[in-house]
């Protein structure tokens, strides 16, 4: 694929269709079904739905990362910043700075919200700035000083309710700066019938990074990579994993993150899943074919997005833009908060 083919994977997409806030109740949403083998597209009222199309020893997997109050406002004596704290590499924060041309090197920011700790602007590189803390930051510290990342295009500020509902109910290991929002849909409810139904759920971490947000490049398309995320298979996932593999049972993805980590860490040669530690650059595009699962749980993504090519490789490209045509006529939400589809089977 390349860059100049990015245009039939944009679409008109109404300002109203975009979920600025989370249903009342994480499992109502709709969701929407996908069949990628006949490229049938169906609706269902509710989230909670979603356990009907599945079966006794389907496996579902999700990324258990947990979103981090990265966004900090730091102020100079003139004036402030707001603060995207990306990734800490020998005491020095990798960060997304709005305004940062007007900010030097040697130059002292203080937290607004505290006031309690002072960062020195060390160098600039690119669009990044990276800044040095007086004291080694730990996760309590950005609980006290920041603010839940939300995404930027729900063009609000976070309020409460955000730092609720944008987590997951199985979030737990802290340091990603946006969720994996496909798993935001499941519920108690949902989780205590996956159990009844004996559908096993299993859990990898890849930490989200800002990348997610970032516009397609033409040098993503030369050099076939996007932007790196760390991931971690845990042992007893991949046994699972592999165990399904062995006999022939469903595997389902909640989410592209998901995903993402899952084709990093597969096997093809001997189909099965490497456990541990990975990083992946991997970029999904649309001619490809996925084999690590046979099912997808998403949301709604941007148009011309990495996301969107993501599930056009899974499903196809006819498919998913047929999908999004109904889901934008038929009033769905779009969007980290919007409503979810069920990718069944894969593209072969």
């Amino acid at each position: 694929m390349l860059y100049e083919d990015l245009k039939e994977f944009e679409f008109l997409l109404p300002e109203e269709r975009i979920a600025r806030y989370p249903a009342i109740h994480r499992d109502e949403s709709k969701l929407m079904i996908l069949d990628a083998n006949t490229g049938k597209i169906w609706n269902e009222p509710s989230f909670k739905n979603l356990v009907s199309y599945l079966k006794e020893g389907d496996v579902l997997i999700a990324n258990h990362t947990k979103v981090s109050k990265r966004r900090v406002y730091l102020k100079t004596l003139a004036r402030i910043h707001e603060v995207m704290f990306l990734e800490e590499k020998e005491l020095l924060w990798r960060c997304k700075i709005r305004n940062s041309r007007k900010l030097k090197v040697g130059e002292t920011l203080s937290d607004k919200k505290t006031q309690t700790i002072s960062f020195t602007v060390e160098k600039k590189e690119g669009e990044f700035v990276f800044l040095k803390p007086e004291h080694t930051l730990q996760e309590k510290d950005f609980q006290q000083i920041g603010e839940i990342p939300i995404p930027p295009y729900l063009k609000r500020e976070a309020d409460l309710q955000d730092e609720i509902r944008y987590q997951t109910l199985f979030a737990k290991t802290p340091g990603s700066v946006a969720a994996p929002t496909a798993g935001l849909h499941f519920s108690e409810s949902i989780f205590e019938t996956l159990k009844e139904k004996k559908i096993q759920l299993c859990t990898l971490e890849l930490k989200v990074g800002y990348g997610t947000f970032q516009p397609l490049t033409r040098e993503n398309f030369q050099n076939q990579k996007l932007h790196r995320e760390e991931f971690f298979l845990e042992e007893s996932s991949a046994e699972i994993l592999n165990l399904a593999k062995q006999e022939g049972r469903r595997i389902f993805s909640i989410g592209t993150t998901t995903l993402r980590a899952l084709e990093s860490a597969y096997d093809f040669a001997t189909d099965s899943f490497r456990s541990g530690p990975g990083a992946t650059e991997l970029f999904i595009q649309p001619e490809d074919r996925l084999k690590s699962c046979e099912g997808l749980i998403t949301n709604f993504h941007l148009p011309g997005s990495s996301l969107l090519l993501l599930v056009s490789a899974f499903a196809g490209k006819e498919s998913i833009l047929n999908a999004y045509q109904k889901a934008i006529a038929e009033d769905f939400r779009f969007y980290s908060y919007g409503d979810a589809m069920l990718i069944l089977g894969r593209k072969e």
